[in-house]
């Protein structure tokens, strides 16, 4: 029996940092994970770019239960810090939209730079070791991988959650947590694309087609880009309204989100000769345009011809269906291309500041094995590095 003081399971984001953080306020950390490198997910987001962090972070951007249960380590480990990490490393990088930051170079820089970091505090990896009999006894924590099995007074998971299972995803945490007895807030797919059937199945045909939107579901809503798809729709709006959807219920976008909502009322004053069709087609993807145009003409609006001989009243209806264009996708893509699982660890079982289990001392969990989803854009790395570093702060100082 090998022993230590904290034995992480997960070399992804939030078992990085966390590994580095208590390593380097001494501690003799083992970090332990079935792939044979680490940072996997790292390594494949933001097109090989890695989107590190969003600078509009806030507890706010998250879905939880308890949606203020981010707040503390959010606040106590910011972007700024990840940024102010990175720029000590020398590693490049740009904004995009939305706060969105990017590695100039390639995502293996960030993963080399939490390596170093764990390195700085003589971290143990232990790769292409699935972990396995994981017990508790006598306030310590023991685990087998390989042919070796160590043990330690905290043990934290990190394994993340099933999204991406070709990567080697599963519910590994939920299962320990189980264990342990902490109890899981049904996982789902987060950030995911959303599939049509029925009678949407014909924009089906708008394969390939992206359009500035507005997507909403509940009171949520996002204004970015659509994507149809040959099984429904994507993009980043839709990646984001995933997140809050529900099988049943409705998605509703707006094609046009800055039109006033008399819009075509005021072109026909403005160009009487001019189509409907020529309008949408001039704001839209020519597909696009010809298709909501059909779609509304088999609803007996009548929007043929000139806007000179369209009624007010008919145009008014058009412009409000555009504005609200309503869809109830038969589902999703599932896990296999969700970019993370919403659900998860419950985080009523946790402590908020330490990442910590409640009932069970020296067990923690952190990052998307948590109950705790970020928006599209940076926001889920940022909740993998503050939930990662409360964890091993306070290991550093236990």
């Amino acid at each position: 029996m090998e022993h230590y003081d904290a034995i992480m399971l997960g070399a992804g984001a939030a078992g990085l940092m966390c590994a580095a953080v208590a390593g380097q306020r001494g501690k003799r950390v083992l970090l332990i994970d079935h792939a044979d490198r680490p940072g996997k997910k790292i390594l494949i987001s933001g097109g090989g770019r890695c989107n590190f962090t969003n600078i509009h972070t806030s507890h706010e951007r998250y879905l939880s239960a308890n949606r203020h249960f981010a707040k503390s380590a959010l606040a106590r480990y910011t972007a700024r810090d990840f940024i102010d990490l990175v720029d000590r490393c020398g590693i490049a990088w740009h904004e995009k939209t939305l706060g969105q930051l990017f590695c100039d170079g390639s995502a293996g820089q960030i993963v080399d730079m939490l390596l170093a970091e764990c390195a700085k505090g003589d971290v143990e990896l232990a790769l292409g070791n699935a972990p396995r009999d994981v017990d508790h006894a006598d306030g310590r924590f023991s685990v087998s991988f390989g042919q070796r099995r160590a043990n330690a007074p905290a043990l934290v998971l990190a394994t993340g959650g099933p999204s991406i299972p070709k990567m080697g995803a599963t519910g590994f945490a939920y299962d320990l947590a189980r264990q342990f007895g902490l109890k899981i807030v049904e996982p789902r797919p987060a950030l995911v694309p959303l599939t049509l059937g029925g009678g949407d199945v014909l924009f089906r045909a708008l394969s390939g087609v992206a359009a500035p939107v507005e997507a909403a579901c509940g009171k949520a809503a996002f204004r970015e880009a659509a994507l149809f798809t040959h099984r429904g729709l994507s993009g980043p709006a839709i990646l984001q309204i995933s997140s809050y959807w529900r099988p049943g219920e409705t998605v509703a976008i707006d094609f046009l989100p800055d039109r006033a909502p008399d819009w075509l009322i005021e072109a026909k004053r403005a160009r009487p000769r001019v189509t409907v069709r020529k309008l949408l087609a001039e704001a839209l993807p020519a597909r696009l345009a010809d298709s909501l145009v059909e779609r509304l003409e088999t609803e007996r609006l009548g929007l043929d011809g000139e806007l000179a001989n369209i009624p007010d009243r008919k145009l008014a209806a058009a412009a409000q269906r555009l504005a609200r264009w309503t869809f109830v996708p038969n589902g999703s893509e599932g896990f296999a291309k969700a970019e993370v699982t919403a659900g998860g660890i419950a985080t009523a079982g946790l402590s908020s500041q330490t990442m910590a289990a409640r009932a069970v001392p020296g067990l923690y969990a952190i990052g998307e094995a948590v109950d705790v989803t970020g928006w599209l854009g940076g926001y889920n790395f940022q909740w993998a590095w503050a939930s990662g570093a409360a964890a091993g702060e306070a290991i550093g100082a236990a």
